[in-house]
Formats: structure tokens, sequence, C-alpha cells
């Protein structure tokens, strides 16, 4: 007899392995085996993976189903490689739609060989467990592989045979390999002996332990007392992690997981019916007390052991001692070593995996991570974007497949156009029913594509640490949004011995990027020969600030900042000249008209910003797409803004530059008692917005962080408030509405103890107004200005000016002051400027979460 591994098929019962040298559990760990075993394919045993004869017990049939997909190999022509397939092999282990969708689509014909590199679609193809994939390249066809002997059991899925183990009594498929195949475990495949993906569908569970905590110890818990059930009850109680289905029969009582076999539906909330406890989502019944079938298609549960004494109801559990480390932890701990340490996300039923890595971070004593559960996936994105323009770092964001992760992609968006880092954590449904339409299945790798600069799958066998490490890198380096999709079976499987998460050590380099001699040169060229340059400076500046305001400083020149720039030079600085465009004042346009040069660091030219192109300009960015973006510019200069600003200015020792400091102070002067004369109005419809932002210039702290909204009140803060060395923050080129409450809370993250003073109007409120609650639950400290008209004023304003009639605008607010009271924290409500600065210094000094809602005139912006 050989003593080559072979597999015997039994008909309607177990595998006869024999002499098989190599059994991996499903998480790689090894499985002692015999000369001769036998493994389940039943589905039922309590024993698995090896057979414990329960397959007679509940006739379990191992005939092909006439329904099975049908047997056909197609093939797929590509330029450099053909692509052969057959769906009748197929176990929908998902490697291939997840892996790379460019060539396996959902769409007709569902692959296309041209889709991606030839050597990226052989990768993938060399993943396929069940052979139903192989490829030809110049007419030779590669399937197979040089592997020793060896099974494995996939994830609540099949056996993954490898090596060529032998296989007696199977009718091979069209093209089938014979070298790697899958053998149904579940018992419901329509393919059998082979697996079909079926196991999904039927919720196949491993059952018997469980892989990620094999050291385990049993303790009783008493779970109710001895009166407390009736008989005929069932009630849900909770051990620790595990729910329990408690019942009464007559004087016995049960216990039995909390979940179907079929498809995990709660056994609690079932009834209990002439004795057998009936599943409330599909009708299988169960005895209450052995957990034993009581119909012919369904299987029966492992029940916990009871022990009625006298002080009630006691029953045993299996408890865990030990975790043992996942592809979770590593890819989440890989996270925090690349300085990603806040999370804002929502826990669901397809991120459970990861979420518990999160989870084990948070509570290690250091804590290495901070986690906020917000309301809505929307709101974790804003807020994570509004980290990463305060700190320049990204935080990351976490929802569930389908709706919770489709929710994140506006203030993704918001993150992507304004050039911030953010990493985005996605929860995916199980691979193996990825494409037919399962349950919340969305194509997550094609719905993130356009805002995603990084976007990968996670799968069993990806480098987990160094798939991180890139995300990672790519939102920092990039300063772009990164994404990781995590299939729900992925998250849990267990990290091979020795893995260790990576980090940015040797990965990333300094950032400073000096521009060429000539370039600055021309530039230079340009400085001396003008006599009245200003200086503009966009959001892209703000890290480079100090040596942009020595070189105004040496040129004795004004500072003008786009709105998104807003704070970015202190409005006491006697050069720095406000705002420039829609958002601005007369005294950045005024100085703007009479300069012969426009140095401009940071600044991508957006419409709303109002430069004049016609000028002489020299423009600066570390973006080389961004250098002449829109129209031609003078002298396009690539480079660091901070780099490139000390290069000017070490250069520049005397030139024929105007002293614009004296018309500058005049300027503001006349501006400001502009600004008092209109806060005198809007005595009798509100309070008018000079009045707003006046009386805010002079409450808050001269250091604090501002995130801002869209609208009317966006502008007349843009226009009136005074910034000193506070920090503003804004949806800049997407401009969404609703931006600034869930960015404060991202910014009260990274404020490290500075105050956070939000503003916006009753419509952008209105959009996230439950994360109010999120804030008091974690105490932040956020004062939130609401400017309520009850209406989109800017919307109202537009329609006005294009002669249209105002439709749809007003709006039905509560009191959002004493909406803020019954969220748990401070509201106050102001009808006249008169309150203004009582309530707003009552409100910057409470502990936690407050709101000044301030009724405004919309008519005076």
């Amino acid at each position: 007899m050989s003593d080559h591994p072979r597999i015997r098929i039994v008909p309607n019962g177990p595998l006869v392995v024999t002499n098989l040298g190599e059994l991996k559990d499903e998480q790689h760990a090894d499985i002692e085996t015999r000369p001769t075993i036998r493994l389940c394919r039943c589905g039922a045993s309590s024993s698995k993976p090896f057979c414990d004869g329960t397959h007679a017990r509940i006739g379990f049939r191992d005939e092909v189903s006439p329904e099975r997909m049908k047997d056909q190999r197609d093939d797929y022509d590509g330029a450099d490689l053909t692509i052969h397939d057959n769906r009748g092999i197929c176990s929908h282990a998902g490697y291939c739609t997840a892996g790379l969708p460019a060539v396996w689509s959902f769409n007709e014909p569902w692959i296309d060989a041209d889709g991606a590199p030839a050597d990226q679609a052989v990768e993938i193809i060399k993943l396929c467990p069940s052979g139903a994939l192989s490829f030809s390249i110049d007419g030779q066809e590669s399937r197979d592989r040089d592997r020793p002997p060896a099974v494995a059991l996939g994830k609540d899925g099949p056996y993954l045979v490898t090596g060529g183990v032998e296989l007696e009594g199977a009718t091979w498929l069209e093209g089938a390999s014979a070298e790697h195949y899958t053998l149904c475990r579940c018992g419901a495949s329509k393919n059998k002996p082979f697996c079909d993906g079926s196991h999904w569908y039927v919720d196949f569970r491993e059952g018997e332990g469980d892989p990620l905590f094999p050291e385990t110890a049993t303790a009783w818990h008493k779970v109710a007392e001895l009166d407390e059930l009736t008989s005929g009850e069932v009630v849900s109680v909770a051990v620790g992690d595990l729910s329990i289905a408690l019942s009464r029969v007559g004087d016995t009582y049960g216990a039995l997981p909390n979940h179907c076999p079929h498809q995990g539906g709660p056994l609690a909330e079932g009834t209990i019916e002439d004795d057998c406890l009936r599943c409330p989502w599909h009708g299988w019944t169960f005895d209450p007390i052995s957990g034993s079938a009581n119909d012919d298609h369904s299987d029966g549960v492992r029940p916990y052991a009871v022990d009625l004494r006298s002080d009630g109801v006691y029953v045993e559990v299996t408890e865990r001692v030990k975790h043992i480390r996942t592809v979770s932890d590593v890819m989440a701990e890989t996270m925090v070593n690349w300085g990603i340490t806040q999370v804002f996300g929502m826990v669901g039923h397809s991120n459970l995996g990861l979420a518990d890595a999160l989870r084990r971070l948070e509570g290690t004593e250091d804590g290495q991570l901070r986690y906020f559960g917000v309301r809505h996936e929307g709101a974790a994105a804003f807020a994570a974007s509004g980290y990463g323009k305060l700190t320049g770092q990204p935080a990351a964001c976490l929802g569930i497949a389908g709706p919770g992760s489709t929710n994140m992609l506006t203030g993704l968006y918001d993150a992507k156009v304004d050039r911030v880092p953010v990493l985005a954590l996605s929860g995916q449904v199980n691979t193996q029913v990825l494409g037919p339409g399962a349950f919340q299945e969305v194509d997550l790798a094609a719905a993130f594509a356009p805002v995603a600069r990084f976007s990968q799958t996670v799968l069993a066998n990806s480098d987990h640490a160094e798939l991180m490490t890139l995300a990672a890198k790519t939102a920092i380096v990039e300063r772009d949004v990164a994404h990781l999709i995590f299939p729900d079976e992925v998250q849990t499987i267990r990290a091979g011995d020795g893995i260790s998460p990576s980090g940015p050590q040797g990965r990333v380099s300094s950032v400073g990027i000096s521009p060429s001699r000539e370039t600055v040169n021309a530039a230079l060229d340009r400085i001396r020969n003008a006599e009245r340059p200003l200086i503009v400076v966009g959001y892209g500046a703000r890290p480079g600030m100090s040596d942009v305001i020595g070189l105004a400083e040496t040129l004795r020149c004004p500072v003008v900042t786009t709105f998104k720039a807003k704070g970015q030079i202190s409005d006491r600085h006697p050069l720095a000249a406000g705002v420039i465009g829609r958002s601005g004042t007369p005294i950045a346009s005024a100085l703007m008209e009479t300069s012969d040069l426009l140095i401009v660091f940071g600044a991508s030219f957006s419409n709303h910003t109002g430069l004049d192109n016609l000028k002489s300009i020299i423009q600066v960015d570390f973006d080389r797409m961004a250098l002449g973006k829109f129209h031609p510019v003078d002298v396009p200069v690539w480079g660091e803004v901070s780099t490139t600003a000390r290069l000017f200015n070490e250069s520049l020792s005397e030139g024929s530059w105007t002293d614009q400091a004296d018309e500058i102070a005049r300027r503001w002067s006349t501006w400001r008692q502009t600004k008092t004369l209109r806060a005198a109005h809007g005595a009798e419809r509100g309070v008018s917005s000079a009045a707003v932002f006046m009386t805010l210039t002079d409450a808050v702290p001269a250091d604090c962080i501002i995130p801002v909204d869209v609208g009317n009140n966006t502008y007349s803060f843009g226009r009136y408030f005074e910034c000193e060395q506070q920090t503003v923050l804004m949806s800049g080129y997407l401009g969404s509405i609703g931006f600034s409450f869930p960015a404060a809370m991202g910014a009260w993250a990274g404020a490290g103890g500075r105050k956070v003073v939000s503003i916006s109007g009753d419509g952008g409120f209105g959009q996230y107004m439950n994360e109010f609650t999120t804030a008091v639950k974690y105490a932040m400290n956020i004062t939130h200005v609401l400017l309520n008209n009850n209406e989109l004023g800017k919307i109202s304003k537009e329609q006005r000016a294009g002669e249209w009639p105002v439709w749809q605008t007003s709006l039905h607010n509560p009191n959002f002051a004493e909406y803020a009271e019954l969220c748990g924290g401070m509201g106050i409500r102001v009808t006249k400027a008169s309150d203004l600065r009582v309530a707003l210094d009552q409100a910057l000094v409470a502990e936690g979460p407050s709101l000044v809602e301030i009724l405004t005139d919309p008519a005076l912006i």
C-alpha cells in the first residue's frame, strides 16, 4: 500500500484520511494526527473537525444537487495571459473579487484579463483554494504548485487540500486540479464532496471551543433565582461576553447558546411550544434542555450544564483566560506606532473583530489609543478631518459594511480636497458572499476609489503589518485619505508566531523641499523690482508661517490670507491685512488692488478667493500640480513654504519697496469704525452678525481653536472676527454644511488642553446636532456658538440675487439652548446684543460642552 496521503469518501459519512502528515486548524496551528483519521463532513459533529457519528443520527446525505452551479469552463483572453474559470468548482472564498476587482468584478463579463497587470492577476489566481481559476501564458496553462501534502480548516468553511492529496470516490469537473481543492465540511454544499460556498448561507460555525482563546477555564455563575422563571418561559441571561437562552420546562431548567445554528437567530426571543424551543427567525425547534434538534432540517446545539442550588440557578461556562493575538491586533498596533491614536466611529456586526483590537489598545495602562463612539459615521469622518487639519497628523474613522462606510464619504472628501491625512477603516461582509448581494454588501473598493489615495482589502494571507504601514504612510506623506477594508472573517484570524507590528522607522524622509536655484533667482528678480509687493498665504502655508512673516517684515509689505488661512497671521500684527475674497475685508481687497506683485504661498487660487491673476505672480507650493493650476503664473516655485520663504529672505537685504505699515493701520481704523456702526443694528429682528463676532473677538481665549461651518455665519466670521493666535478650521474646497461641530470634536481630541469654540448657523448645526450627546459623553470642553435665524440665509440671499423667489429655505427649529440642556450640557439663549458677553463668558468657563444660541437677523451679515 502506498504511503502517499489520500482521502476516501465514505458514502453519507465522513472523510477517511490516511498518511496525512500536516493538518492545520482555522488559525494555522497544527492539529495532532494519526495514521488514519475520520473528518466530519455533515457539519454537526461535537468533536469537529473529527467525526463523532452524528451523520448517522441526523440522516446526512451526500448526493449532488441538480441545482448545483453549472460545470462549465470559460476562457477569458487578454493581451498577456488567458484566465480560465469554472464556476462549478468555485468555493467562493472571495480572494479574486476582493483582491483585484479591476480583473474580477460583478459586471458582465465578470473577468477582464486586461484589467490589471498580468503579474498581479497571476498572484491572485495562485490564492484560489478551489482550483476554479488557472491561467495560460503563450498557450501554456499553469494550474498547480509544488507543495507538500496538507489539509487545513478554512475559517468556518471548507477543508483546504493542497499538495496533491489523492481523493478517492469523487467525480472531477472540467479543469479541476488534483493538487489543490476544497471539500465541504458544513454538510450543505450542492456539489458534494466539493465546497460551493454554502457554509456561509447556513451560518456554519466551528462549534467546539474558541480558536482565539484556546486557554480557557470553566466556572459556575448564578444566572437566576429558583422561582424567577415560570414553566414554559425562556429569557436571555448574560455571563461575561456570553449570551445564554435560559429556559424552564416544568421543574427542569435548560441553558443553550443564544443563537440558532441556522443563521444565528436569538433563541431567547423564541417560544416554548409543546416542550420545544422554537427559533423566532425560521422556526427551527430544539429540546430546550438537551439542545438536540426536533425536526429533520436542523442541527442541534451544545447545552450548558445547569445546577439548581439553594440560592438559585447556576450555569457552567467556559471562560477566556488568555487572548491570542489576531491580525487585527497586529494592524491596530502598527497604526498606533505610526501615531494614529484617535479613532472616531461606530462599532457594528461587521467590524467587531477589529473593534476588539482597538478596545484592547484603549485599555492599556499607557492609553495608547482613544476611541470615541459617535452617533453617525459622517460625524466620525468630519471629526477625523478636523483632527488632521489641526495637528497635521491622521486620525482614523471606523464604520461597518455598507451604509456605515458610505456614510463616511462626505467627511473623507472634505479631507481629500483640503489635503488632510485621514485613515478610514471599513468592516465588510464575509468574502464568501461578496458578489451575490449579501445583506449590507457594497463594493467598498469601488465606492472609495475616487476619494482614497490608497484603498486595499485585508486578506487572510496579506502582510498585515505592511498593509497598515502603507496605508498610514500614504495618509501622512501624500496628505490624503487612506482606506482599509476588513472582511468579517479575516479580522479574527490568528496572527502567526513571531509576527510584529511595523512602524515609521526608516520609512519616511524629511519634508523639506528646496526649490531650484533657477526658480529662486527668477522670483528674487521679480521681488527686487517690485514697489508694492503683497504676500498671500493659503492653508498650505500654515506650517511655514514664521518664515513667511519674516519675509513680509523684510519687505514691509502686507500679508493677506485666503479664508481657509484665516488666523495664520495675527490681525494684531502691523502687516496683517485680513482675509481676501468673498469672506474678506476691504483692507485686503484695497491692498491687492494697489499691489504690483503677488507672492503666493500655499494657496490654490479658488474662485471664492478672488486673487487678481492679471497681476505679476510668484506662486510657491509643495504640490507641483497646484502650481498654475487654473491659469499661468509668472514664476511657479516648487518647494516647501518655510524652506522657500527662508531662501527668499536670506537673499533680500534691500530694495525699493514701499513701507505699507502706516497705510495698513489707517485702513484697519476705518474698517473698525464701520464694524462698530453695523454692530448697532438688528435690535428688532435679532442680533447683527457684526455684534456677534466683535463680541466674540473680545471674549474667546487668544489661543483657542475655532472650527467654523458654511453659510452667512461663516462669511460674517471671516469679515468681522479678528484673530490673535486662534487656529481656524473649516471645510474649505468642499464647503460642506454641518462640518463645524463634528470637526470640533476632532479638534478637541488634538487640542492639548486648548479651548475649542465652534461656530455655525442653525442649518449647519441641525445636520449633526445629535453629536452634542457625544460631546457630553466624553466631557469635551467645546463651546458652540449657534447663530439662529430660522432659515438657510445664504441660499435665500442667492435666490434674491438671482431674482428667484425665496423658496424652501425656512427652518423649523427647536429651542437649541434647551436641547443642549436636555443632552446634559449647558445651553444659553441670547436675544439681544447686550446679553452676548455675559452669555459667552458663562459658556466659555463651563465644564464640558456648552451652547450659546443667538437669535440673529438674517438680513444683517
